[in-house]
């Protein structure tokens, strides 16, 4: 038989139905739930939830995807748009494999490269952006973005900006 892969078979599962298993070491911080918040609510939902169907509970138990979860729990807009149903792909394995998949998961994400952060910081200035939409769409505060446009170097960026002055000369006399 051939293999298919769990993701060409996603059902819209009640989330009444779906719950957090007992072991994810992943956090996710305030501002990061901020920003998967308004990617859910402008972009729905483009990944599905992984999860293992329990027969004998009848539930599917969270895999991969607690955060998006908890997206729709604790926001009513996103629960309503979505009529209370979550996209699950079901990976059907032994609990030690259900721990090695969600850790697969969580470290395969990887981190954000500073260097290409910084350049699509520029290219979103460069198409007109203002630092406060950058801020909002990206999930930054002002000062993650200012520190970003340093990076790249470019005086271009900082032209809009008003510098204060810091301290003024004061001529020494001789006495």
């Amino acid at each position: 038989m051939e293999y298919k892969s769990p993701v060409y078979q996603v059902q819209a599962v009640p989330i009444e139905k779906i719950h957090p298993n007992t072991y994810n070491p992943n956090a996710v911080a305030p501002p990061e739930m901020r920003l998967l918040y308004e990617s859910i609510k402008a972009d729905g939902y483009t990944m599905p939830i992984v999860c293992y169907y329990s027969k004998t509970e009848d539930e599917y138990v969270i895999v991969d995807g607690f955060h998006r979860y908890r997206i729709m729990l604790e926001h009513r807009d996103i629960y309503e748009r979505e009529k209370g149903l979550l996209p699950v792909s079901i990976i059907n394995k032994p609990m030690d494999q259900r721990m090695a998949s969600t850790v697969r998961h969580n470290r395969a994400r990887g981190k954000h490269d500073v260097d290409l952060m910084s350049n699509i910081v520029k290219e979103l200035h460069e198409l007109g952006r203002s630092d406060a939409w950058i801020a909002k769409h990206l999930g930054m505060d002002r000062d993650e973005v200012l520190r970003l446009k340093q990076i790249t170097g470019l005086a271009a960026l900082f032209k809009d900006i008003n510098f204060g002055q810091a301290w003024s000369p004061v001529e020494e006399t001789d006495t």
